[in-house]
């Protein structure tokens, strides 16, 4: 790993900041998304605007700093874990703070900010392989600080009994290497543009993930409705096809009519985007 001046490392550190940042707000920008906030509107939420994402994903951008700061390659062990974790819970009493109670980004802290800090960890220089290995040892290791009280994702992983954000991490991400990525460079390559091709990756993360965002509001036929309307829309070319897209319509009608939304793939997407972004191209 190569040593860096100072000042080159602290350039890295609000990159990589910044990156996260901008991939949250380019996520919930992405449009027509299928139940989710997005320019047309705010989807399945009540509670959510496109201007409160904005808000809430700059209000992220000091956590993301800190956790690249205190990850500047440092290996994965206990002490580091439970920095991550109370740099993380301190981002989400931010977030809370600037969109007035309103969960918007707790996912997305999870996600991303392990994987800013395995971006750290490597020295701002790493694959995507190296950086979901990097975040999934971060993300196995415990944190005796955690809170002990269930989130409404755990109350879904424990009732439907199914693999959650926490899974996700621990075995590095699969939906995003083994789906999300691969949709999103095939379908660059097939022509696609760069909106077609993110909402390709969306759909490869929404044809097998238990979205638990989903799962609270729909019960488990929500979610078979959901993988099938993503499916659907990959099996008619992706939405860079007129057929595409309107399998994606459809899929949007249904999901606000079970007033439901795929939150945890949204913030799989952003991450996606980050690590499109910062990772060493090796296909």
């Amino acid at each position: 790993m190569k040593r860096l001046a100072p000042q080159a490392v602290e350039s890295r550190l609000h990159q990589l900041a910044q990156h996260a940042t901008d991939c949250l707000i380019e996520e919930v920008n992405l449009t027509p998304k299928p139940g989710l906030v997005d320019r047309r509107g705010s989807g399945a939420h009540q509670d959510l605007s496109l201007a409160l994402m904005e808000r809430s994903a700059r209000s992220l951008t000091p956590t993301f700093y800190a956790l690249a700061q205190q990850c500047w390659q440092r290996p994965a062990d206990i002490a580091l874990r439970e920095t991550v974790g109370r740099l993380g819970r301190e981002g989400e009493q931010q977030m809370m703070a600037a969109t007035d109670g309103v969960n918007t980004h707790r996912g997305a802290i999870w996600a991303l900010g392990l994987l800013v800090s395995a971006a750290a960890m490597q020295g701002g220089e790493a694959n995507s392989a190296q950086l979901c290995t990097r975040a999934a040892e971060l993300a196995c290791l415990p944190d005796r600080h955690a809170p002990k009280t269930f989130s409404k994702g755990l109350r879904a992983v424990h009732r439907f009994q199914v693999p959650g954000a926490r899974e996700e991490a621990q075995q590095g991400f699969p939906h995003i290497t083994q789906r999300a990525l691969p949709q999103l460079h095939r379908s660059r390559e097939a022509g696609a543009d760069e909106t077609e091709a993110r909402l390709d990756a969306l759909m490869a993360i929404l044809t097998s993930l238990s979205d638990t965002c989903v799962l609270n509001r729909a019960g488990m036929e929500g979610l078979l409705t959901l993988q099938r309307g993503a499916q659907a829309v990959l099996l008619a070319g992706g939405t860079s096809q007129a057929a595409g897209r309107q399998a994606l319509q459809q899929l949007d009608s249904a999901m606000l009519a079970l007033n439901a939304s795929p939150g945890g793939a949204a913030d799989l997407l952003a991450a996606t985007l980050f690590i499109d972004r910062v990772s060493i191209a090796t296909h």
